[in-house]
């Protein structure tokens, strides 16, 4: 099983968009790398994202590249500072699954999956970015498989 972590693209400030949807940039970005995971062959069954909108326009981008086969959901647990243990427990072995939200979330789930503690970092994460961890079906432990991110350094 792969799980694809993704935090939303970059944002319009609260001033300009209340509900602070995707700038041009946060866009531009999210559709250069749905693009390249295109290209690479990335596939998954379904997007569950945070609701915030944000969210939606960053996995809506997603899936008009992966098509993904049960589409786009919303799923509760996803806020930046929600319980990741909690929502860990919900992630389903059986399939390959993009999680589209935010920060520190993303993070946090990312450290606690492959170390047991959401307060060890092991990866920092980018707008639009994805960070694909795989389960170790034998062993039951999570590895970080790739990274696809906007910009190196």
């Amino acid at each position: 099983m792969t799980l694809l972590l993704v935090q939303h693209g970059k944002s319009l400030p609260k001033e300009v968009d209340p509900e602070q949807g995707l700038s041009d940039e946060g866009r531009a970005e999210t559709e250069k790398i749905a693009s390249a995971a295109k290209e690479h062959g990335v596939r998954i069954a379904r997007i569950v994202q945070s609701g915030k909108k944000r969210a939606v326009q960053t996995a809506e981008i997603f899936a008009s590249a992966l098509q993904p086969a049960a589409g786009v959901q919303k799923a509760d647990g996803l806020n930046p500072l929600d319980d990741v243990a909690a929502f860990a427990e919900k992630i389903a072995a059986s399939e390959d699954l993009m999680l589209v939200g935010h920060l520190p979330f993303m993070e946090r789930l990312a450290s606690f999956l492959i170390t047991g503690s959401a307060d060890k970092p092991v990866i920092r994460f980018q707008n639009s970015g994805i960070v694909c961890l795989e389960k170790d079906a034998d062993a039951g432990h999570w590895a970080v498989r790739w990274t696809l991110l906007p910009k190196i350094g």
